[in-house]
């Protein structure tokens, strides 16, 4: 694999955490209306930062970020799944706020059409992508704006940590030592062992992610303490 491809494939780890897998839910979820049809009676769940940018968070909201999930049912959402839904858009909008400060990183058309390719490419196939956005009443043009946001995100998180991590040969040397070395040999026992320098670019990948992970971890902590986060009765 070339460093550019392993990059992007690394890469893509910070951003599935955000805008695609369900992380655990630190937020009380009220009961709201199941999903049943294409035809969605919306309702308002929660607000971010009233005053400031005021994002307002929909049930909708919640049932376009299952629906862009693969291998995530619709049918009658829990609300451990609405829950955890709802964590992620809103470390989603709290991103946004900041990102949205810097207009030299909007995102530009051939982006977010390779963003929606890359996209439909997570899903068994195009048509079935389609039917998930009927399911919950998704249109193209909504899903131009979700998608816009997702390019942002990962434009303002590189802007942000990825330009600014330096790994030094010391971490890489001990990664390769303490971790590379020690897994290799416990997964596939007998294989020949290559030299760090065979490796070096892999690993100086691996650990970019890492902290870029540690970082945004670490700046959503600060964002939510800051953040005036309302959660709003939806009946």
């Amino acid at each position: 694999m070339t460093k550019s491809n392993l990059k992007k494939v690394k890469k893509s780890r910070v951003l599935l955490r955000l805008l695609l897998v369900l992380p655990v839910g630190f937020l009380p979820f009220y009961a709201v209306p199941s999903c049943q049809g294409q035809e969605v009676v919306d309702k308002m769940v929660a607000t971010v930062n009233a005053g400031v940018r005021t994002d307002l968070i929909t049930y909708s909201d919640l049932l376009w970020q299952l629906a862009l999930q693969p291998n995530t049912s619709l049918a009658n959402p829990n609300s451990a799944d609405l829950n955890r839904a709802l964590r992620l858009v809103i470390d989603q909008r709290l991103i946004l706020q900041e990102a949205e400060k810097l207009p030299t990183i909007s995102p530009t058309d051939e982006e977010i059409k390779n963003t929606r390719d890359q996209l439909v490419k997570l899903f068994p196939s195009a048509g079935e992508f389609q039917q998930r956005l009927l399911r919950v009443g998704l249109n193209s043009e909504k899903l131009n704006e979700i998608l816009e946001q997702r390019v942002r995100i990962e434009k303002y998180l590189d802007f942000r940590f990825r330009n600014f991590v330096l790994i030094s040969q010391t971490e890489v040397a001990a990664y390769y030592q303490d971790v590379y070395v020690p897994r290799l040999r416990s997964r596939s026992p007998g294989q020949i062992i290559p030299k760090l320098e065979d490796v070096r670019s892999e690993i100086e990948a691996i650990l970019t992610e890492s902290k870029i992970e540690s970082d945004t971890d670490a700046f959503l902590d600060t964002a939510r303490e800051r953040a005036e986060i309302v959660m709003l009765n939806p009946v």
